[in-house]
């Protein structure tokens, strides 16, 4: 490795994990961050000759990787969730198929780990909002709620007036506080009780226990499970799904406590008897309230477990 090579890495590898985030934060993908670092990275080393110290290498690295994600987000859109498509079901749905074409929001592995960073700015609620917004937005309240860059320098970052900034500011904070529940509901809680609750959801699904899965619930819960369209909202309906579902059509779950988007979440491992080899099924992350689930997102995507440092089956 050359010199210049060796030095950049140096100055960059401090910030890898952030600005990882970041770009996740923007475009609601690890796989798309990836892909935005990767370029970013690479638009930065070529343009090393340019940085010319009147901004920190922090502050140049997040001009670059900023303006890489709003490319992308100007060519793909937005990602969704299946609330964002359509009503919940108020029936069970055993017949479905994924929807492929539609670009589905996706969990982070872990959470927050550098000082610049607070947990719910990572929380699976607060991604999906910024998707609503358009790509200027979210840049500008991720920047600046989350980041604590000054309006003056979001401006030199994004390359508009502060004016303008202030207003994307503006209207972005309105539309994230409609669709994201008061921040950090769950922090209110430590991570030993996280844990145990994500713990006891766990347990209830290995052991085929309704009654202890559905008491771990608030009253308003929602299940939903990207690739899939449907969704269900209230303990009713969900449920009537977990029964007749996960718990009653499916033979055996193994299962493996796991973070994600800073978040209490559980691997899923499917098989067709407790003897059998376990696949992958599912990482489930767990929002709540209090010390209640709120939210249950099931990513039905076997891919994901690699990401999350998981084994490929269980035994």
């Amino acid at each position: 490795m050359r010199t210049d090579d060796a030095e950049f890495d140096r100055l960059v590898e401090p910030l890898r994990r952030e600005l990882h985030a970041h770009c996740y934060r923007l475009l609601g993908s690890a796989h798309d961050a990836d892909d935005a670092l990767q370029d970013a990275l690479l638009r930065a080393w070529r343009g090393m000759e340019r940085f010319e110290g009147r901004s920190s290498m922090r502050t140049w690295l997040y001009t670059i990787a900023t303006r890489t994600c709003l490319d992308i987000v100007a060519a793909r859109g937005k990602r969704a969730l299946p609330m964002d498509l359509g009503p919940s079901s108020e029936q069970v749905v055993l017949e479905h198929a994924p929807l492929t074409e539609v670009a589905w929001l996706g969990p982070y592995p872990e959470g927050p780990e550098t000082r610049y960073e607070r947990r719910e700015a990572i929380e699976l609620a607060f991604v999906a909002a910024l998707q609503h917004l358009p790509g200027n937005q979210r840049a500008a309240l991720v920047l600046f709620d989350v980041l604590g860059f000054p309006a003056a320098e979001i401006a030199s970052i994004m390359d508009t007036s502060v004016a303008a900034v202030n207003s994307a500011l503006q209207r972005a904070r309105a539309i994230v506080a409609e669709k994201v529940p008061p921040p950090g509901e769950q922090r209110q809680l430590d991570d030993t009780r996280t844990r145990e609750i994500a713990a006891g959801f766990a347990s209830a699904l290995e052991r085929g226990d309704a009654d202890a899965l559905v008491a771990l619930l608030t009253e308003d819960v929602t299940w939903s499970m990207p690739p899939l369209a449907h969704w269900y909202s209230g303990i009713e309906a969900v449920s009537g799904f977990a029964a007749e579902v996960p718990l009653g059509r499916c033979p055996s779950w193994h299962t493996e406590i796991v973070t994600a988007n800073g978040q209490p979440a559980v691997a899923c491992y499917l098989g067709e008897s407790a003897d059998a080899v376990h696949t992958p099924w599912s990482i489930t992350v767990l929002s709540l309230r209090d010390d209640r689930i709120r939210d249950i997102t099931s990513f039905l995507d076997a891919d994901l477990f690699a990401r999350f440092g998981l084994p490929p089956a269980k035994p």
